[in-house]
């Protein structure tokens, strides 16, 4: 009785500290763009709301990194009205909701949480955040009558966020190394699917 009430309480625990962390994440993924001046040119080149993003994925877990990156665009969207809604907002909801998903799912499912791991993670979830985000393009635009063409899905999504990738594969694991350090990450949270 006493091992389960002890369990409970860890778990009650890790979703109150997961909690609190994603909204850490939102409010950093909020301020974040001020950096770049809101200017949507130098926001796009350096992808100031990835960053929380992934962190939340691979901090938090799966479940916390989906929500955290599906709501942060949409809420900026509604307090500044940058990034404009349609079809800005929406695709990055989806494409950022996927990074979440891609970077925590991976990562927490790992035996090893290495460096290898984080890496591994996080350029799967750009991968794969960048499809899903040309794909919700494609029908966002394409439900106006405009067309998504290879060429605005190679620069939207690859050329243009170079500098943004640079950062992100450089300081993503060194704030995760930081964060085992202080003992912020590298228990195993529950990460199940069903």
């Amino acid at each position: 009785m006493g091992l389960l009430m002890s369990k409970s309480s860890n778990v009650n625990r890790n979703r109150t500290r997961n909690t609190a962390l994603s909204a850490m994440f939102i409010a950093i993924g909020i301020v974040l763009p001020f950096f770049t001046g809101q200017i949507p040119q130098v926001g796009n080149l350096l992808l100031p709301m990835h960053f929380p993003v992934f962190l939340c994925g691979l901090v938090c877990g799966w479940e916390y990194g989906i929500t955290v990156g599906f709501v942060l665009p949409l809420l900026r969207s509604a307090i500044f009205g940058i990034p404009i809604l349609y079809p800005n907002a929406l695709t990055m909801a989806i494409e950022l909701a996927t990074y979440g998903f891609v970077s925590g799912f991976l990562y927490n499912r790992a035996k090893n949480q290495g460096i290898k791991t984080i890496y591994v993670s996080i350029i799967s979830a750009m991968i794969s955040g960048r499809i899903t985000w040309g794909l919700a393009q494609l029908m966002f635009l394409g439900i106006k009558g405009n067309t998504f063409t290879w060429q605005m899905f190679a620069a939207g999504a690859f050329f243009n966020a170079i500098p943004g990738i640079i950062l992100q594969l450089v300081l993503i694991p060194a704030v995760i190394s930081v964060c085992k350090l202080a003992g912020i990450t590298g228990q195993r949270m529950n990460t199940n699917i069903g």
